[in-house]
């Protein structure tokens, strides 16, 4: 054999070293990233695209607590009472915005994993879009009667009403550790409750109810949806047109035409940019699942709610008694031990 011959052997053996370990580098790195919980679904793949924590976390906050503050302003100063209509227009417009974001860029590339059958879609779709638009409409309608500071308080017990519903079908062994977790945002959001000075028997009522079904419908996807990877803005993908035609037919049954001839009254920019900021929370939370662990959201998620209720009371008035803080507390501090300690 030539020096020739020897010098295109070495080379090639050389590529093979590389390509070999180009893919050993890129496998260590696929198993070493752990898709972290996502607040739409509970398993969700990271994001091509990232953020860094510091950056994206205050974006999050800021989009979250608009959303409800404008909500809010919306309902009561505005005085557009119709939140079937608004949480409709909400889910439409989020429908032809995944599918444009699917068109434009790869934050929803993670719909080409999820293989959709009919069966799948009337079996897991269709009754969890079901739950999700019964969450959204009765958590909305909260606002008509209590206030954003205790609504937030009561939003604390979906953790609660969670743990129930997983014991109740055998889902999730009881523990100590979970029964004292209970035990603590129970009696937390009890003394809000009862330290609450405007309380609402149907508001309260509607809350819960909204709570209930918010749990039913996380549970639901871990049973039904079992191993399959959703990031928030591909479960948005698929549940927005359900769930808006959903709410598109029984709008007539509930508000009627109402909504349509105070449109003219409120302006289509005001509901134009309630939307679009509804479904930036929506896709800046792809980036969120992906920047922070657990603790970090958890964090993030409990200094969001202090703030809500905080912009409560400066901006809309809302009067919160020493009660009410004492028992916030110690439901946030069973939230947190929850989230980090008794979801494990």
């Amino acid at each position: 054999m030539n020096e020739k011959d020897l010098e295109q052997l070495r080379l090639s053996l050389d590529e093979k070293r590389s390509s070999s370990s180009s893919y050993l580098e890129v496998k260590e790195r696929h198993d070493s990233e752990e898709p972290l919980p996502s607040p739409v679904s509970a398993n969700g793949p990271k994001s091509k695209a990232k953020l860094s924590t510091a950056v994206i976390i205050p974006i999050w906050i800021v989009l979250s607590s608009s959303v409800i503050i404008y909500n809010n302003y919306l309902y009561n100063t505005l005085d557009f009472k119709f939140p079937v209509f608004l949480v409709t227009f909400h889910l439409s417009f989020a429908a032809i915005g995944t599918r444009i974001l699917q068109r434009t860029t790869n934050l929803v590339d993670g719909a080409k994993d999820v293989h959709m059958s009919q069966d799948m879609f009337v079996r897991s779709i269709l009754p969890i879009g079901l739950l999700f638009s019964a969450s959204l409409i009765l958590s909305n309608t909260a606002y008509l009667y209590l206030s954003v500071a205790y609504i937030q308080m009561l939003k604390a017990f979906t953790p609660v009403a969670i743990l129930l519903i997983s014991w109740t079908f055998r889902i999730q062994e009881p523990s100590r550790k979970l029964a004292v977790i209970v035990l603590m945002i129970s009696c937390g959001v009890a003394l809000a409750s009862h330290g609450e000075l405007r309380f609402n028997l149907i508001g309260f009522i509607t809350q819960a109810a909204a709570v209930a079904f918010e749990a039913s419908r996380l549970v639901m996807i871990q049973i039904l949806l079992q191993g399959l990877k959703m990031d928030p803005i591909v479960s948005l993908h698929y549940y927005a047109p359900v769930c808006a035609l959903i709410n598109l037919a029984i709008l007539p049954f509930t508000e009627g035409l109402a909504p349509f001839y105070e449109l003219a009254r409120v302006g289509p920019f005001v509901l134009l940019s309630n939307a679009c900021v509804a479904f930036a929370l929506n896709v800046s939370a792809v980036f969120l699942v992906g920047a922070g662990g657990g603790l970090v959201l958890t964090l993030a998620g409990v200094f969001k709610d202090i703030l809500l209720i905080t912009g409560s009371v400066l901006i809309f008035g809302s009067v919160i008694a020493p009660l009410q803080v004492f028992g916030y507390s110690i439901a946030l501090c069973g939230l947190v031990l929850y989230k980090t300690a008794g979801s494990k």
